[in-house]
């Protein structure tokens, strides 16, 4: 890819907002916000770099260390200034009224049965994190198993994950401070109700595969800080085997692997006899290795190695099951005798559809795959040859169908959701092929308004790309209405219709509210996915991009009443947007972003993400790297859209540093009025487990700044 711009950052102080002239539409500023002060202080100080022989200037690299006294004092400082400014807002207590009556509804869990226990997770009201039920029986009353709501005065213990053994008598689940994922295993005796004296550190996600009969497990972990060279804390993810009742420091490796980025993890089959270790090297290539636990010592027979595709294996009824793209970029499903499991050997027993393959399970003895079509989820049913019995009958177009259960059950369970239900659990009879209403989440909101409704549109190159609508039924296409247009367009990662009970509060004011299926996403396959990574990644940008201008030529809505949001590298795609052209968008929500892509891999666990962007290591991935990376194209005198730039302090995938880097150049380089400002929340991550007390003082900000430079009417 060609450069496309050189690299241009102010470098010379500040820029005095007080002398800019107004933008257009800059009379929302009077809307109880008087005029800003100038921004906090931000110091300069250059390093320059010389990547393959191009000079790299970086005025804010002091901002990257988040620990030095200094940035925390910057941090403050800016905090500070975000709360000041969107304090004034007006209808904020309105807002926060309205969000908490919406989220009471709270959220709930596919059930997951175990023998004749079920077990499920569900949030109620104002508990900040959802608890884990158990029913003795599907029509039993349901009892809490897990509750951690009391054990942390201000919400910021979260419950990162959870399973229960076969025999539903322990769950071993994980728990993590203040967002950071980085759990702690515990075991819950479910019939005492109280904790075995087993604590595993650094179980950051970890992979919990029971044995069937229970009296153990297969898990990962991470090396201590005293174990791996300084700053690889992060990396080198082993498989253990634990026995319930041993000391965990004596159990024995079962995998590791000399590639330090490798993240393996295992499945048993229900018979006990064959493990499955998964090697995953990045999301378009995995290894998978195969081990007879009924031979002492038994060798590791390779399923597939060295090979450039995306498996998943299930062992079950003494077959291997693979969901793969080999040879399929839309994936299919394929059978191996565990006696010659590797790729030569493969049969193909689904082939490969117009619609992307996304998911496999093996319940019931059957094989559920769920696909996308046209991005929103169908669920066929196989028998273990391939023959297809028939499709599970979800409630219109929506997100869910995957189903939960045993290899030797008669039942699975479901969850389904839309744009406009909410979260559904239904139980599917799998000799009978029916599925009927099990529970699901009440909202006080009236849904006949409001609509939804797919279109295509050609990005910048020609391609078709598909976009959901939703907003009020028959509204006037006169350019007028307030939108909001968000995105991912990476990892494979699929935008298909779900349910925010938040996102009325928007339609109430009468947004529409746009998600286009983004080329790097995995809506049509491995095909789409390549087509927005690597050196195709600016196709992903063009898409958004041409996504906001159908919506205005379409006359849904203008620039000065557009906005955009993302996070994570959804963030980098609103950053890359924001910076390409700022002039189509009235204000930008960019969230725990990554915006600095020359450096991105030197920090956490980035490394393990070179696969999806490539490296500045490496000089022809720092060549287009270089011609988006949104920190780098920063430029002075632009009058760049409103922005709040979140980000979290105990973030353990995405660095804060980009969100500081990035607020820091755009308050020296804009020429327009309009604010950029920073929210760096502390005792939080990249979002996983955030209590509902701080995800609602969040959205109140997001929605304030929203409605403000929107000139969306007041509640």
């Amino acid at each position: 890819m060609p450069i496309r711009v050189p690299i241009r950052l102010l470098l010379g102080g500040l820029v005095g907002l007080l002398a800019a002239l107004p933008a257009p539409e800059a009379a929302a500023w009077s809307k109880g916000v008087d005029k800003l002060s100038p921004y906090p202080p931000t110091r300069v100080e250059i390093v320059r770099d010389s990547l393959h022989g191009v000079a790299i200037e970086d005025p804010y690299r002091w901002l990257e260390n988040g620990d030095s006294e200094e940035v925390r004092e910057w941090v403050a400082a800016q905090n500070a200034y975000t709360t000041e400014i969107l304090g004034k807002v007006p209808g904020r207590e309105a807002i926060r009224e309205r969000l908490e009556t919406l989220m009471a509804a709270g959220r709930l869990g596919v059930t997951r049965p175990r023998g004749d226990r079920y077990f499920f997770t569900r949030r109620k009201g104002e508990q900040n994190h959802a608890v884990l039920y158990l029913r003795r029986g599907l029509e039993a009353e349901p009892e809490v198993c897990i509750d951690i709501n009391p054990l942390s005065e201000d919400g910021t213990l979260a419950m990162d994950w959870w399973e229960p053994s076969p025999d539903g008598r322990h769950v071993a689940y994980g728990l993590s401070e203040h967002g950071s994922e980085n759990s702690t295993l515990y075991l819950r005796d479910v019939d005492s109700g109280k904790d075995l004296p087993l604590r595993i550190p650094r179980a950051r996600h970890a992979e919990v595969a029971w044995d069937p009969d229970g009296r153990g497990f297969y898990y990962c972990r991470y090396p201590g800080p005293d174990e791996v060279p300084a700053g690889e804390e992060s990396y080198h993810r082993s498989l253990y085997h634990h026995v319930l009742g041993t000391d965990w420091r004596e159990d024995p490796l079962i995998w590791h692997d000399e590639v330090k980025e490798a993240w393996p993890y295992a499945r048993v089959s229900p018979d006990g006899r064959w493990l499955l270790v998964h090697v995953w090297l990045g999301h378009s290539k995995n290894w998978i290795y195969l081990r007879d636990l009924a031979e002492e010592d038994g060798e590791w027979r390779t399923v597939v190695k060295d090979v450039e595709c995306s498996t998943e294996a299930y062992a079950a009824g003494g077959m291997i099951y693979l969901h793969s793209n080999h040879g399929a970029p839309n994936f299919r499903v394929l059978e191996a005798d565990p006696a010659q499991p590797g790729i030569k050997h493969w049969r193909e027993l689904i082939s490969e559809t117009r619609d992307a393959l996304t998911d496999l399970r093996c319940v019931g003895g059957r094989l559920f795959a769920r696909y996308l079509h046209d991005a929103h989820s169908v669920v066929r049913v196989f028998d273990p040859d391939g023959t297809y019995t028939g499709e599970l009958d979800l409630p219109g177009l929506g997100s869910g169908g995957l189903p939960a259960g045993q290899w030797d059950g008669n039942e699975a369970f479901y969850g389904f959701e839309s744009y406009f239900q909410p979260r559904s659990v239904y139980r599917y009879d799998i000799r009978r092929g029916e599925s009927r209403l099990v529970d699901r989440v009440e909202i006080d909101v009236d849904v006949d308004p409001y609509v939804v409704k797919q279109v295509w549109f050609e990005s910048t190159d020609g391609t078709p790309v598909s976009m959901f609508l939703v907003h009020r039924r028959g509204i006037l296409l006169d350019g007028s209405h307030p939108a909001l247009l968000t995105g991912y367009g990476g990892f494979s990662g699929n935008m298909t219709p779900h349910f925010s009970s938040v996102r009325f509060m928007l339609l109430e004011r009468g947004f529409v509210f746009a998600v286009p299926n983004l080329r790097g996403g995995g809506e049509y396959g491995e095909a789409w996915h390549e087509a927005g990574m690597l050196g195709k990644k600016q196709n992903t940008f063009d898409d958004f991009l041409a996504a906001a201008e159908y919506l205005i030529e379409q006359d849904y809505t203008r620039p000065e009443r557009l906005a955009i949001k993302g996070g994570s590298n959804g963030g980098l795609l609103v950053g890359a947007a924001l910076v390409q052209r700022p002039e189509l968008f009235r204000a930008v929500l960019c969230d725990v972003p990554l915006l600095d892509m020359l450096r991105y891999h030197r920090f956490l666990i980035a490394r393990l993400w070179i696969p999806e962007y490539g490296c500045a290591d490496d000089p022809a991935a720092f060549e287009w790297l270089r011609a988006y990376s949104p920190y780098h194209h920063v430029h002075s005198d632009t009058p760049y859209p409103a922005v709040l730039l979140s980000a979290a302090e105990s973030d353990g995938r995405v660095d804060p540093l980009h969100a500081r880097k990035m607020t820091a150049a755009l308050q020296a380089a804009t020429s327009s009025d309009l604010p950029v400002l920073l929210r760096q929340e502390s005792k939080a991550g990249h979002g996983r487990g955030k209590p509902l007390r701080k995800v609602v003082d969040e959205i109140v900000d997001e929605w304030s700044f929203l409605f403000w430079q929107l000139e969306v009417e007041q509640l």
